[in-house]
């Protein structure tokens, strides 16, 4: 019997302040005129002002999920998710553009671990990450602690009482796509560094953010990657 759980976007990361872009460069067409790396309303549009806070939920119909394995479904999955992150640079395009992840939280968490009969509190520790939005190939998203490692803390129900599962590990990287404006990222690995037996050794991370949007701009605009 046990359960796990680990960033997000950190998970939101678990980023997870994040932007949109092509799932690759034939499926959505690159502005001809130069542009900067994000930019809000449309592919190519106005640019992200350094400064700008960008905000996304969980995509409509999505879950967060932190599973015992990469192929497992035994864990603990989350219904609402959001990140909350602060543009640093906007370069022009092509480059990579950098932001502050300052905020990630985790809501309507379950479990279907045996033994455990609630998910308390899903807490990323240790904010803000240092966050790269690429327009290279693939439009790459990596996440990273400004030192040490990502550290998530979930708190469990259990039929004994409470329990605190921890778990860290290194960068999430994951990929945007201007399609709905979304990142996601896939399996991301964490590690338990303290808990009963109730948590998994190990734990998997997977969610997709989105829309992205720049709420520093009248009506939250979605953003893009060029």
């Amino acid at each position: 019997m046990r359960t796990s759980t680990c960033l997000a976007a950190t998970v939101a990361a678990l980023s997870l302040a994040l932007a949109g872009a092509a799932p690759s460069l034939a499926a959505t067409a690159r502005p001809a005129a130069a542009s900067s790396v994000l930019t809000y309303g449309s592919a190519g549009g106005s640019a992200v002002a350094v400064g700008d806070s960008l905000v996304a939920p969980l995509e409509s119909g999505t879950k967060a999920t932190f599973y015992s394995s990469t192929s497992g479904t035994s864990g603990v999955s989350c219904s609402s998710s959001q990140f909350t992150a602060t543009v640093s640079t906007n370069p022009a395009a092509p480059g990579t553009a950098t932001e502050s992840l300052t905020g990630q939280t985790f809501g309507s968490c379950t479990s279907n671990v045996v033994g455990v009969t609630g998910v308390k509190s899903i807490t990323v520790n240790g904010l803000p990450f240092n966050t790269s939005v690429s327009d290279a190939s693939g439009d790459p998203v990596t996440v990273s602690p400004a030192s040490g490692s990502i550290q998530t803390t979930v708190v469990l129900n259990t039929l004994l009482g409470t329990t605190t599962c921890v778990y860290s590990g290194g960068a999430l990287t994951g990929a945007a796509s201007n399609s709905a404006q979304t990142i996601s990222f896939a399996n991301q690995h964490f590690t338990k560094t303290s808990g009963s037996s109730l948590c998994f050794s190990s734990a998997y991370f997977s969610a997709t953010y989105g829309p992205v949007s720049d709420t520093s701009q009248s009506g939250g605009p979605s953003v893009y990657v060029n």
